[in-house]
C-alpha cells in the first residue's frame, strides 16, 4: 500500500509470543497483545511432516516460530498456508524456504500485488530481510491437506477481512484457524474486504462446529467469540444505515459515535475504516472493491486522537 500517511512503530511487547498445545499434533502460535502486526500462526505435525498455518511480520518473529516448531521436536514445515496476504501473516513466509506456500488464488494475487506494505504504512519497523513470498500453490473453493493422519481442510469463506480469506479446519480434533475473520479482543477490520461478507463468513465458521477456536488476533478461545464479533458487525451495519441517510460522512460517524459495550475492543479506530467499507457497499460497490486508502488511513489516525496507529511488531 502506498500512502502519504505515516504510521508510527513501537518497541516490540513486553511479553513474547508463545505456544499452545490444542491436540496432538497441533499447536498455536499466539503473539501477544494481538495488536496492530502481531497475529497468530499454528503448526500442524503428524508422519513426518508439518503444516504451517501464518509467518509473522518481521524476520525476527518469523525466526521466534521457526524455533518454536523444532522446539516441540516437530520437523520444519513442508507446508505454509496463508490465511491472507496482509503481511503480519506472509512477511515471514521467507523464512521458510523448505515449504510450498499455499494460499487463495486472490491471496496470491494480493500478495503480489502490495509488496511490502507494512514498509509503506509503519516505516520505522525493523522488519529484517523480508522478501515477498507468495502462494505457489492455489485454490479457489476448497482445499484438503493431509499431515500425517490429520485432515486439514482449507475452506474460502467468500470476501470478508480480505477478497482471498482461508480458514484452515480440523474436522478430527475439532479445531479451527480462523484468520482475521476474528480478532478475540481486537476490533474486527474491514478495510479490505466486505461487512456483509464478514456476517456471512461467521455462518460458515458457525456451521464447523468447532470446539476450539484460534483468532487471526488475541488468545485462543470458543465459538462463542463468534456472537461478539457478529454483535459488533450488526453495531456497524446500523450505525452505517443511518447515518449514511443522515448524509454523515463516516469520519463525523465515528466521531459521534456511542461505542458502548464494543469500548474496551483494541484498535477502536478501526471503526471509521469499517464504516467507510459499509458506506461503499450501501453505495453498491462490489465487496473488497479498493477504497481511497490515505482517506481512510487519515481518518484511522483523527480517531486515534490524532496519533499514528502503534505497530507492536
Amino acid at each position: 500500500m502506498s500512502s502519504s500517511t505515516t504510521v508510527r512503530a513501537v518497541e516490540p511487547a513486553d511479553t513474547e509470543p508463545y505456544t499452545v498445545p490444542l491436540a496432538p499434533g497441533v499447536s498455536a502460535f499466539v503473539q501477544p497483545d494481538g495488536g496492530w502486526c502481531l497475529n497468530n500462526a499454528g503448526f500442524v505435525t503428524a508422519g513426518g511432516r508439518t503444516l504451517l498455518i501464518d509467518t509473522a511480520a518481521t524476520e525476527r518473529r518469523a525466526r521466534l516460530l521457526r524455533a518454536a516448531v523444532t522446539d516441540s521436536g516437530a520437523p520444519l514445515p513442508t507446508t505454509v498456508v496463508n490465511t491472507h496476504h496482509h503481511g503480519d501473516h506472509t512477511y515471514g513466509n521467507c523464512v521458510f524456504p523448505e515449504a510450498t506456500v499455499v494460499g487463495h488464488t486472490a491471496c496470491r494475487a494480493e500478495t503480489l500485488a502490495a509488496g511490502h506494505q507494512l514498509h509503506a504504512i509503519w516505516p520505522g519497523v525493523d522488519y529484517g530481510e523480508v522478501a515477498i513470498t507468495p502462494a505457489t500453490l492455489t485454490y479457489s473453493d476448497t482445499l484438503t491437506v493431509h499431515v500425517g493422519d490429520i485432515e486439514v481442510r482449507l475452506i474460502h469463506p467468500g470476501v470478508a477481512h480480505t477478497v482471498g480469506d482461508t480458514v484452515a479446519w480440523l474436522p478430527e480434533q475439532g479445531i479451527v484457524f480462523t484468520g482475521d475473520l476474528i480478532f478475540n479482543g481486537g476490533t474486527p477490520f474491514l478495510m479490505m474486504g466486505s461487512l456483509a461478507g464478514s456476517l456471512r463468513a461467521l455462518e460458515r465458521l458457525r456451521s464447523l462446529d468447532a470446539q476450539v477456536v484460534v483468532p487471526g488476533h488475541g488468545r485462543v478461545t470458543d465459538p462463542g467469540v463468534y456472537d461478539a464479533t457478529e454483535a459488533y458487525l450488526r453495531y456497524v451495519d446500523e450505525l452505517a444505515r443511518t447515518s449514511h441517510a443522515a448524509g454523515r460522512t463516516p469520519l463525523e460517524a465515528a466521531r459521534e459515535a456511542d461505542l458502548g459495550a464494543f469500548a474496551s475492543l483494541r484498535e477502536s479506530e478501526r471503526l471509521v475504516a469499517n464504516l467507510h467499507r459499509a458506506y461503499a457497499e450501501l453505495e453498491g460497490l462490489p465487496w473488497g472493491a479498493p477504497l481511497n486508502l490515505p482517506e481512510v488511513l487519515g481518518d484511522m489516525m483523527t480517531m486515534n486522537g490524532g496519533k499514528p496507529m502503534a505497530c507492536h511488531a
